[in-house]
This record gives structure tokens, sequence and C-alpha cells, in this order.
């Protein structure tokens, strides 16, 4: 354990937490989404089984998630080593990378695209949604479970000797399912074991955050050390978002490029533009929350990247920071968002 304490773990190894530079907390650069199939819109099929031409962009980004072909961003390994570079380019030093067991991560890419690139790359250990977890998985007990996740951590996974820097994500529905708490559990007794990060993927209802951090906490989690992902999706009345921000966790917002009118896995809410993010970080900082906000984009989808005219993973280094600034947020909380909160994080114990 004292090999891990002060370092932070990347795919290549270990390295000093200052080494880390501006930081994107939650992304993925290989991985499958088809476990969240949702099936296009009546008379949109056509559509839906060709997308990618320039008078279907606008249908797709609304429709992310009801092309098959969309959904499997492994299949694009050479375009994100294209974005890395370009990531890198516009000041970008590290990618924390969400793909756990459930939605085909793949070590030995990001190893590459790490070697590749020299963009730092944090993997991530344990387990997706429910719909994801093996009927072996749910069978597992809570010991079996930590076990393997802690095993990630320090030996290495899925059969390689590439070894987990931070557990998460780890998924969550709403309300939260058996399979889903007893991974939270194991989570938490990980982490009581490495003094490791850890990153959550909450249900989409605005109680789903608070709930999860309970059951963490009463299994001997470290809130301290947990990001708290897809607020944007999640809490949208103030009063209630400072309600969770005394919890302690960070308070992630990681939907930056996403802009959408109906939301298919939860048609109450109403995604919010950029803008709107950005108003919410000045908010947050206003009260008091510098020191807890991470960012991040969390592409996991073939139209996010700039191949297919989205974003990329430099949209919030190029286009989001001078909103930032514009809307009253200094340089020296900026760098706080990207460079120190995630460092900080991001560092065993």
């Amino acid at each position: 354990m004292s090999e891990l304490s002060g370092k932070v773990q990347t795919v290549l190894g270990l390295v000093d937490p200052d080494q880390l530079g501006r930081t994107m907390t939650h992304e993925h650069l290989t991985m499958s989404f088809e476990c969240c199939y949702f099936p296009p819109p009546l008379g949109d099929e056509e559509v839906a089984e060709n997308p990618f031409q320039m008078r279907h962009m606008h249908w797709l980004r609304q429709n992310p998630y009801s092309c098959h072909e969309n959904l499997l961003l492994q299949q694009e390994t050479a375009a994100v080593r294209e974005e890395l570079l370009a990531y890198r380019k516009a000041g970008g030093g590290t990618i924390v990378e969400n793909t756990t067991t459930g939605i085909d991560r793949d070590l030995p890419t990001l190893r590459q695209l790490a070697k590749d690139t020299g963009v730092h790359v944090v993997a991530g250990a344990g387990y997706y949604v429910d719909c994801t977890h093996t009927e072996a998985t749910k069978k597992m007990s809570e010991e079996k479970l930590t076990d393997i996740i802690v095993s990630e951590v320090l030996h290495g996974a899925d059969g390689t000797d590439i070894r987990c820097g931070v557990i998460g994500e780890i998924g969550t529905g709403w309300p939260i399912t058996e399979s889903e708490k007893k991974v939270l559990r194991a989570s938490a007794h990980a982490q009581a074991q490495l003094g490791c990060p850890v990153i959550i993927h909450p249900g989409r209802n605005p109680a789903a955050p608070a709930e999860v951090v309970r059951i963490l906490q009463e299994a001997g989690g470290d809130i301290s050390k947990t990001v708290m992902s897809h607020l944007d999706r999640t809490i949208f009345d103030e009063g209630e978002l400072l309600e969770f921000a005394k919890l302690g966790s960070y308070l992630e917002y990681d939907l930056f490029g996403t802009e959408m009118l109906n939301y298919p896995y939860n048609l109450e809410v109403d995604m919010p533009s950029d803008s709107q993010r950005v108003k919410t970080l000045a908010f947050l900082v206003k009260e008091g929350y510098e020191d807890k906000i991470v960012v991040a984009h969390d592409i996991h989808t073939k139209n996010r990247l700039t191949k297919f005219g989205g974003h990329g993973y430099s949209h919030i280094l190029k286009n989001i920071v001078p909103k930032m600034l514009m809307r009253g947020i200094s340089q020296h909380q900026v760098d706080k968002i990207l460079i120190d909160n995630p460092k900080h994080w991001l560092t065993f114990k």
C-alpha cells in the first residue's frame, strides 16, 4: 500500500500528482453502450440505420442512443488517438477513463493510447449498472466483489497487468437494485482498504446521489474522495443542490457538449445547455464549493467525436473555459476545477 500512497495510478504506472495537469475526470476512450440502446422515434427507423450523413447530423445529436453503430465507440480507436493528440495540444494532461466491467473495458487499448499520445490515462475498476451485471456477478458475495475490485487496482484487471487507478464509474439506476447496492458496498470496502478515489454514476432522480452517499458511508466509504457524476442531468433545484453539496463529495458536471431537447432515459429531465452548466458552476463557486467541482464531457458515443462533427475532448479547454472566465469564475478558480481538484481526488491516501 505504501507504494501507492501519495501517487496517482495510470495505465502506464504510478505518477506524481503534480504531473497530471488539466484533467477531464469522466470520459470514455473505448467502450460499448449497446446496453442502453433506445429505439428510434416511430418513422425514423431508416435514418437510424444510416445516420452518419451531413443531413442527419441534427437527428443524431437529438437521438444518439437510437443508432446501434453510434454506440460502438470501440470501433474508433484511430479517431480517439487523434482526439487525444489534439487534447494535449490544447493543454490537456490527463483523462480519467470511466469504462468498467459490463461496457467493454479494454485496458490494452487504453495503455496503447497513453503511449501514443503522451496523455495520462487513469482506468476504472468495478461494475456498471445492473442491466450489465452477469448472473455470475449478481451471485457473488460482497466479499468476493471487494476482492476483485481491490485486485484490479493492486494487480491488474481483465487478465492483464494493467492496474486501475480509480474505482468507477460504479453504475446505479433508480431505484437502486440489490445488485447495485452490493457493488456500492464492495466499492466502499475496497476504497477503505486502498485509500483510493471512487466515482459514481447515479440514477436519474434528484434523490439518487444522496442515497448513494448514504450507502457508501454506511459501508465505510470516504465521501471526501468520491465524485458524484452527471449532476447536470440529475439535480436542478439550487436548494437541493446545496443540500447535496454539504454531504462532501466532489460535484461533477460532465455532460459538456450534450444538448438535446428530449432526454430519452428520463423525459422529465430538461437537459441544460452548456451556458446553463457554466451558470451553475458560477453559482457553486459563489457558494464556496470551488474546491469540490470537477468537469468533463463523458464522451461515450461516436457522434461526440470531431470525426463525426462532434465537440471532442478539447471542448471544455477551448470553448467552456473562456465562457467560465466571462461569467465571473477567476483563472485561479478555473485552475482549481481543472487541475487541483482532480489531482487531490486521484491521489491515493
